[in-house]
């Protein structure tokens, strides 16, 4: 597996990280066996960036990947943790609380989910409209200096916001969704980045399986199961079958190039920098197998231009969120 650094102050991490919201229920039922089999598949495979976070499924993730990293050596990989988001009843986002008092307290219960002493990358889910962003990352400061947590991060938020932020305390990396139908960061978020060396951690590569090449029309998301797909836009009748015609028009450049659409889409997000890590989402060692592939594709500048061709910025419909999500966000889609 071959490595990237997050920024310019960051850690070397693996160049594709593993996601674990889809283990704990995101989209549909999975397996608790098989997703703790891909997790040590994935170290096995030299992955050494997992990310999680305190909301997912309330905790069960945390709580599944203490178990599933439980023998494995604690340098041998590193944790990535969001924290922030308020959760009500049927597990829906319900808001952010970005309070120091919450900050701190929240890393207590991680810490003790996890079953370790410090975690890596500490980041609040979303920006708290009623807590300046230098009052959250202060409090993630101090928890740094008091040997809890490695390094501080960010999550979906927008170029002003990631100043303010680096300001207090140098931002190793921002986690936001970056995909071939995602590219609202291009404007002024990536050239922030770049600009104060701050690395990116991308989600939502693959669109949540929607450009993954495995997604068909007729498909259900199961929105009686808890697939918070059921919700998306660009899941919805209409959409969909546009979107999914993109997929086959990119699936012919993969063909071209001898690999799988989902290699394709996620070696793409990765050469867009070389400070970009993307985070995959694979519950099954199938799925993963075939993503960390992607990790030694190599993009020509033909096989970029083809890929743009195929899926011009823009060219997606639906929002990657639900509109009441969107006002969330710190960009667009």
């Amino acid at each position: 597996m071959r490595t990237r650094t997050l920024g310019k102050n960051g850690p070397a991490v693996s160049a594709i990280g593993l996601g674990g919201m889809s283990m704990s229920g995101a989209y549909g039922d999975a397996d608790r066996d098989e997703s703790i089999a891909t997790v040590h598949a994935a170290l096995d495979a030299g992955v050494t960036l997992i990310d999680t976070a305190d909301f997912y499924a309330t905790g069960h993730n945390e709580l599944l990947l203490a178990e599933a990293l439980r023998d494995r050596p604690r340098e041998s990989y590193r944790l990535s943790v969001k924290t922030g988001m308020v959760v009500g009843i049927g597990g829906l986002p319900a808001g952010q609380d970005g309070r120091p008092e919450t900050i701190k307290n929240s890393v207590t219960y991680s810490l003790t989910r996890l079953g370790t002493d410090y975690i890596d990358i500490y980041r609040p889910a979303r920006l708290d409209p009623a807590v300046p962003i230098e009052e959250t990352v202060g409090a993630i400061k101090e928890l740094v200096e008091a040997g809890y947590v490695r390094y501080v991060g960010l999550s979906e938020m927008n170029a002003e916001t990631i100043r303010r932020a680096h300001a207090v305390y140098p931002i190793t990396d921002l986690q936001i969704e970056y995909s071939l139908i995602s590219r609202a960061v291009e404007a002024e978020v990536l050239p922030t980045l770049r600009e104060l060396g701050i690395g990116m951690t991308a989600y939502g590569v693959l669109s949540r399986g929607l450009i993954s090449g495995h997604w068909t029309a007729d498909r259900s998301t199961r929105p009686g199961q808890g697939d918070h797909r059921a919700m998306s836009p660009r899941f919805a009748a209409g959409n969909v079958e546009h979107n999914l015609a993109l997929v086959e028009a990119l699936r012919k450049v993969a063909e071209a190039k001898g690999c799988t659409v989902a290699q394709l889409a996620i070696a793409w997000v990765a050469a867009q920098d070389p400070s970009i890590v993307p985070v995959i989402g694979a519950r099954t060692r199938t799925r993963l197998a075939e993503a960390l592939s992607a990790a030694d594709l190599e993009l020509t500048a033909d096989d970029l231009a083809a890929i743009e061709t195929a899926v011009p910025v823009g060219s997606a419909r639906g929002d990657r969120y639900p509109s009441s999500f969107m006002k969330d966000l710190g960009v667009g889609n």
